[in-house]
């Protein structure tokens, strides 16, 4: 006889999304939205929840691979240096720079706990424990020392912070001197006078932060990002929209190759189905991608 906690599981988690996904009423915080999502990922080798830097990429695994390279990149880690990842998920990210651009150690901050207990255990498995320590803990209220971290990156997770601004302050007093921060992050497209885009850009952004609760507080285009960057103090600062190679080839993918789709929760293959009838356009007509680029002055002025 079947087990009735067990089997009444599936229902209860369906239930749960479908209170999420089609209810205007109930959001969820960053936190409950990916312990929802869980390890439903649509990659095949890996745990990534990204949308993947398509340039170079023929697939899904290989575009989330591009992203986190991207930053690791963009950040110049290297050997000799300590990183902190913020908002790592499952811990993809640390065990591919640690391979590849080999970082002395990494230390990774997640609030949400299911992530971290799995993520630690990946890199267990790996016997990575003595180069990548992740914990649980909060970006906009850092458990860390002033002054001791290199590199700090933060991989399609800074629009969930409350807020992005403050997590920009923990950033520069956890940084050292001459340290570099990397987001890859989503934010508004500048607004459009045309009545008809503009709404479509409404609705589009609307989507994407009612139910991946994205803070009011967050909502604002890349100069208003420059400038948080710049009042906080830091410098050689770079907003740079890579839109152009994340939201179009991912959604031109997924309609060449709908099966990628079945490794969702089927509570989300509908809407996601019901995205791909539409153009890339209009479903990302609101939504910009960048990769932001900021250095703490080596010498400070303040």
């Amino acid at each position: 006889m079947p087990d009735p906690v067990v089997s009444s599981r599936p229902l209860r988690e369906s239930l749960r999304y479908l209170n999420w996904l089609y209810n205007p009423f109930q959001g969820l915080d960053a936190a409950g939205v990916y312990d929802l999502l869980s390890t439903n990922s649509p990659t095949r080798q890996g745990l990534y929840l990204n949308l993947g830097y398509w340039r170079d990429a023929d697939d899904l695994d290989a575009a989330s691979d591009a992203l986190a390279m991207l930053v690791g990149e963009r950040a110049g880690m290297k050997p000799g240096e300590r990183v902190l990842d913020v908002g790592f998920g499952f811990g993809d990210q640390d065990i591919l720079w640690a391979r590849t651009l080999q970082p002395a150690h990494i230390v990774g901050l997640n609030i949400t706990a299911s992530q971290v207990a799995l993520a630690r255990q990946r890199v267990a498995d790996l016997g990575l424990e003595d180069r990548i320590d992740l914990r649980q803990g909060s970006a906009t209220d850092m458990p860390l020392e002033s002054n001791s971290i290199d590199k700090m990156v933060a991989l399609e997770c800074a629009f969930h912070f409350h807020t992005r601004e403050q997590f920009f302050r923990e950033a520069w007093r956890v940084l050292r001197p001459g340290g570099r921060l990397v987001t890859a992050d989503i934010i508004p497209m500048p607004a459009t006078s045309v009545f008809p885009d503009q709404l479509k850009q409404r609705l589009s952004w609307g989507l994407v932060a009612g139910k991946f609760a994205i803070p009011p507080e967050n909502a604002y285009t890349r100069p208003t990002y420059h400038s948080k960057l710049a009042i906080t103090g830091f410098g050689e600062i770079r907003i740079e929209s890579i839109r152009e190679q994340v939201y179009a080839p991912l959604h031109q993918f997924l309609t060449e190759h709908p099966e990628t789709l079945q490794r969702l929760h089927p509570m989300v293959r509908l809407p996601a189905r019901i995205a791909l009838r539409f153009d890339a356009d209009s479903v990302y007509r609101g939504l910009d991608y960048v990769l932001a680029t900021a250095v703490k002055p080596p010498q400070l002025r303040r």
